[in-house]
């Protein structure tokens, strides 16, 4: 595997890793995912050395379909997210209520492009709720570093919370994604009905789980 960049988004926990693809008149090859290259990469050891990843998810979405904004902490949970076909924006937000960035989200847009002579992954830890929001027919797998643990450990903030601070975002994110959001979106009724930031930031998981 080759690893070309590593960048830090506006919440710098977030991290989207770039990795070369090695192409010939037949399409390419390419390594997205070496335990050993990221552990020993200088900007990544710190995060995946002694951290396996276990298990690798899956899911296909319809145009206009929004997932999230999800966490997961018991086990605490942390995702490597990548595109495989179609445009996935990755959408993040910082719950931890003793962060100076509490609330603040952040959007991604990861296109697939076989024609690229790389690919994308995005880092996103524990102590952000993860979603995110597909325009057209597309599917994504993403890396865990624990199993699921069951619909007891996991919750999350509605993405309709009316207190989310999206400042951060590419305003023609923020826009497409308000305009889907707008217009009967696809979205799972636990989505719909989670937590508002507030209630999120008072709430027992919140304070036990995820203020160090």
């Amino acid at each position: 595997m080759k690893i070309l960049e590593v960048k830090s988004l506006a919440l710098p926990e977030v991290k989207v890793i770039r990795y070369a693809r090695f192409s010939d008149e037949r399409g390419y090859f390419t390594e997205s995912y070496q335990m050993k290259e990221f552990a020993s990469h200088e900007q990544l050891a710190p995060i995946f050395t002694n951290r396996p990843m276990v298990q690798l998810n899956e899911n296909y979405s319809k145009p206009k379909t929004v997932r999230g904004l999800h966490s997961q902490w018991t086990p605490k949970q942390n995702k490597l997210v990548r595109t495989i076909w179609g445009r996935m924006v990755d959408v993040v937000v910082d719950i931890r209520p003793n962060s100076a960035n509490f609330g603040r989200g952040i959007m991604y847009d990861m296109p697939a492009d076989p024609t690229a002579d790389f690919g994308e992954l995005i880092w996103v830890p524990f102590g952000f709720a993860h979603g995110n929001y597909y325009t057209v027919e597309s599917k994504i797998e993403y890396l865990v570093d624990t199993p699921w643990g069951g619909t007891e450990g996991e919750g999350g903030i509605s993405p309709l919370s009316p207190n989310i601070d999206w400042d951060m975002c590419e305003p023609h994110l923020l826009a497409e994604y308000k305009d889907i959001l707008g217009a009967s979106p696809l979205l799972a009724p636990k989505d719909r009905d989670g937590m508002s930031l507030e209630t999120w930031k008072n709430s027992d998981i919140a304070k036990t789980h995820f203020t160090s």
